[in-house]
């Protein structure tokens, strides 16, 4: 088997990632760019080059045996960037963890060690790839030795064969160093020949082979100021060859046997890819970094409970409810795992729910329990008559909080984040797609105790993590308390009339067919309105209608392209119209019809507690969140929800302008703040800023436009998103965007802070010290940059909105219970909560719920709710 050693000039690779690569940084405050694309590059090497040796050598110091010859030599240099300085340690450790050697030498360039081990190699037959950014190490180049240098960004490489060397110069790879010796390096301040550049160099090398020959045939050189320009700087030029030549012999320690490579330290690569913040590199090259098959799992000692007792439980337990389908509502539980100093267990589904010791251990508030998604196993339990107390740690909600962005947040993913490795995905597990399967007790045992085991040891990582973050008392006293609340309104669900669901059903369908037969006769001809091909033929071949996109298919015939033309003839308006009832007969009608629970005529949605990065709650199964409103047919679909008790009523209220609240507060603005004490109408209060207007001057075009810059300026809009808000003109929007920034010179000044703040620390917090990281807030990428900007000016007032809204649901919670009435929360939607209640409880709620509300947390502007009830969701608007 041949022999591949693989040699990699450590320094120039890390410049090349530090420079090539935005000013990243992890959530301590490291930067990271350079060690993520070094990463990179040696990722990409060793899966192409699969070496058999590999060593990566460092320059040792400023100074090496070439400063006695020449004193200014890389005098020109700066000084290297503190950003990249203290990358070089980790780089270090990165190298350690990969188990690759590394070696520097006091007096000699990583160039020398380079060029002493090729030489060592090519005597032995190895085949060699030399890695850099510097050409000066092309002169290395031989039928066994090929010299990758990088090209743009960090891992495109040219390879320097002789052959290439030959192509590309006409030179051999001895000749590189005449060259430098004529031309000089400025990277390096080698001095070379004054006026001479490498087309010169080249060419005379052509004819001389060598600056020896050359300088000793000088008087033969045509061109009087060449000749001159040779004779003069003729010892600088021998003395620049001599700076450029490197080193083959140098006294270097480390052997070609001391190098061999045989493969990386999975522990400490994770460890440090996680104390990194490389979650990326740790989700695509996870497979590698963790033992995945059940094979390569160490044994877990373990005891499959075939009759519950007392003395398996203990004071502190990790406690795992498997619940595979994905709504869980309707799914049985296949088993339960359970660890404790005790030791570890594996209690079958029928095992469990058949015991009273079981059920008064789970429902026991004095015996703690550390899960995997509380929320999810309340619910389950729930099915079966248990309650889940005494849970003290949550794994899912306490890594969502950790970092919010990461999106695979199984046990696996997550352990695998935090260094726990002994334990498989559940797609390895039980497969995906038609290959899914559940496997006996026997098999399924080990690894439910296996996920139960990660709970264990993961608790105080996370926990530490927390602390760090100042987000425990966003986890304890806000997330954890919530999963309660949002069990106890999934397990209750909302009642649905499904006869009357129905009837829209058919009136929205007999609307389509109209709708239909408008169209056609506004086309001249029967087309199939839902093919974006039959219809682009009509709107720009046949009605001649002006064409504003096309794609590779064909006319664009998106929503916005529509828009644009819906003063051009009267099909758009009926097209948009078909569209949005369309959506609504199969997205809303039919799919509400489909998750009817026939026991009980409700539905039960999911909250997703652990998806947005804003900490919004959002909803699934059925999404009842985004029922379209904006359509009068669309809020109809609300007046199928009705109370689930005769004699009750829907109640809903919700915050009026809470965003905008937040933006003041945060922001400190005096003129919004007192706006809102005021209780002045704010799109009112910006026309008058914005257009120099009094009050009674405001005219309702004026409050349009003041009420989306408004709401726009809450999301980072743009003066092209303005725009088209408006339908006015880029230059019209964004001279309205500087007025409001002028008139609220508060709001102006968070934004142009929190920037900052961003691009300093990585991320950006809420009120309650939820975090959302800004990777991109660095990016070279104008693009990737400016969403990142927009949205570390939105997420502290949109998620400092979301956690308000929730703490009124714990506390709303809590008061219903002291009050002891009957009322219960049945939805949330944003900045909505939707009860339900006896018709004689309404008169405590109007009081009680807005009290609560408007007092979830304390402002330097009012919070103010409005209110309204009524038979159905519909009416309580």
């Amino acid at each position: 088997m041949t022999k591949k050693l693989v040699l990699i000039d450590g320094n120039s690779i890390a410049y090349r990632a530090f420079f090539a690569l935005p000013l990243l940084h992890n959530d301590k405050g490291i930067h990271t760019n350079a060690i993520y694309g070094f990463t990179m590059m040696l990722m990409k090497i060793l899966e192409e080059e699969k070496p058999t040796h590999v060593l990566v050598a460092f320059d040792a110091g400023k100074t090496t045996f070439r400063h006695k010859s020449f004193s200014e030599y890389k005098g020109g240099r700066q000084k290297t960037p503190p950003e990249l300085s203290e990358q070089f340690p980790f780089i270090r450790e990165l190298l350690d963890a990969y188990r690759i050697s590394r070696y520097e030498l006091e007096n000699y360039e990583a160039d020398d060690i380079i060029g002493t081990l090729t030489l060592q190699a090519e005597k032995e037959g190895y085949e060699i790839k030399v890695i850099s950014g510097d050409k000066d190490l092309t002169q290395l180049s031989s039928p066994l030795t090929t010299v990758g240098i990088t090209k743009k960004g960090i891992t495109d490489i040219e390879e320097y064969t002789p052959d290439h060397i030959k192509e590309k110069y006409g030179l051999t790879p001895e000749q590189i160093i005449d060259m430098k010796g004529l031309m000089g390096d400025a990277s390096d301040n080698i001095p070379g020949v004054p006026g001479v550049g490498e087309k010169t160099a080249i060419k005379l090398l052509k004819e001389y082979h060598t600056l020896e020959d050359l300088l000793s045939s000088v008087d033969k050189v045509s061109g009087n100021k060449l000749r001159e320009k040779l004779m003069t700087y003729k010892d600088q030029a021998l003395l620049s060859k001599e700076l450029a030549t490197i080193m083959r012999e140098a006294p270097i320690e480390v052997q070609l046997a001391d190098i061999e490579y045989e493969g990386f330290e999975k522990e400490k690569l994770r460890g440090l890819f996680m104390e990194l913040g490389f979650q990326s590199l740790l989700e695509k090259f996870g497979a590698e970094l963790v033992d995945t098959d059940a094979q390569e799992l160490e044994d877990i000692e373990f005891e499959i409970v075939t009759e519950i007792r007392e003395e398996i439980f203990a004071d502190q337990s990790a406690f795992y409810v498997e619940v595979l389908e994905d709504n869980y509502h309707y799914a049985d539980i296949i088993g339960f795992s359970l660890v404790n100093e005790r030791g570890s267990y594996f209690i079958p589904t029928h095992v469990a729910l058949e015991s009273s010791i079981f059920k008064a251990w789970a429902e026991n508030m004095e015996w703690k329990k550390t899960v995997y998604d509380v929320k999810r196993s309340e619910v389950a339990l729930r099915h079966h008559g248990i309650h889940l107390n005494g849970v003290t740690f949550d794994l899912l909600i306490a890594a969502y909080l950790a970092n919010p962005s990461e999106t695979t947040v199984d046990i696996a993913s997550i352990a695998h984040r935090y260094g726990y490795s002994a334990i498989q995905s559940d797609e390895i597990f039980y497969g995906k797609g038609a290959k899914r399967r559940v496997p006996e007790d026997n098999e399924l045992s080990g690894h439910l105790v296996r996920k139960a085991l990660a709970l264990y040891e993961l608790e105080e990582k996370l926990e530490t993590e927390l602390k760090e973050n100042q987000q425990l008392e966003l986890y304890h006293d806000l997330e954890m308390p919530l999963a309660f609340i949002l069990a106890d309104m999934e397990s209750q669900g909302v009642k649905v009339d499904r006869e009357r669901l129905s009837g829209m059903g058919e009136e929205l369908k007999a609307r389509l067919n109209d709708l239909e037969v408008l169209i056609y006769s506004l086309a001249g001809e029967a087309f199939n309105i839902n093919s974006p091909k039959q219809l682009g033929v009509i709107l720009f071949e046949k009605l001649g209608l002006p064409v504003i996109k096309k794609t590779k298919t064909g006319y664009s015939t998106s929503a916005d392209v529509l828009e644009k033309l819906e003063d051009n003839h009267e099909i758009i308006q009926q097209i948009l119209l078909f569209r949005q009832l369309g959506k609504l007969q199969s997205t809303y009608i039919e799919g509400l019809l489909k998750v009817i629970n026939p026991k009980n005529d409700k539905v039960h949605t999911i909250y997703n507690q652990t998806l947005t990065q804003t900490g919004r709650l959002s909803s699934t199964d059925p999404n009842l969140q985004n029922i379209p409103i904006r359509l009068e047919e669309g809020r109809k679909i609300r007046e199928a929800f009705v109370p689930s008790e005769k004699g009750w009523v829907i109640f809903a209220a919700d915050y009026s302008q809470i965003e905008l609240r937040v933006l003041a507060h945060i922001a400190n603005d005096e003129k919004l703040i007192e706006a809102f004490k005021e209780g002045m109408d704010i799109h009112t209060k910006t026309a008058m800023e914005v257009f120099h207007v009094k009050a009674d001057e405001v005219t309702a075009n004026m409050r349009r436009h003041a009420k989306a810059v408004n709401f726009g300026i809450v999301y980072g809009i743009s003066d092209y998103g303005l725009s088209q808000s408006l339908k006015i003109t880029r230059k019209e929007a964004g001279h309205f965007i500087t007025r409001y920034l002028e008139s609220y010179p508060g709001v102006k000044e968070y934004m142009e802070e929190i920037v900052t703040e961003a691009k300093q620390k990585g991320y950006v917090s809420t009120l309650m010290h939820r975090r959302r990281y800004l990777p991109e807030i660095t990016s070279r990428n104008y693009n990737l940059r400016s969403f990142a900007e927009r949205t570390a000016m939105n997420t502290p007032i949109q998620g400092s909105a979301a956690d308000i809204i929730k703490k009124a649901m714990l506390d709303m919670a809590e008061r219903l219970k002291v009050e002891n009435l009957k009322a219960r929360l049945l939805l949330q939607v944003h900045d909505e909560l939707i009860f339900e209640a006896p018709v004689e409880e309404i008169e405590i709620l109007k009081e009680m719920v807005p009290d609560v509300m408007e007092n979830a947390i304390e402002l330097k502007v009012p919070l103010k709710v409005d209110y309204a009830y009524g038979p159905t969701w519909f009416d309580a608007k």
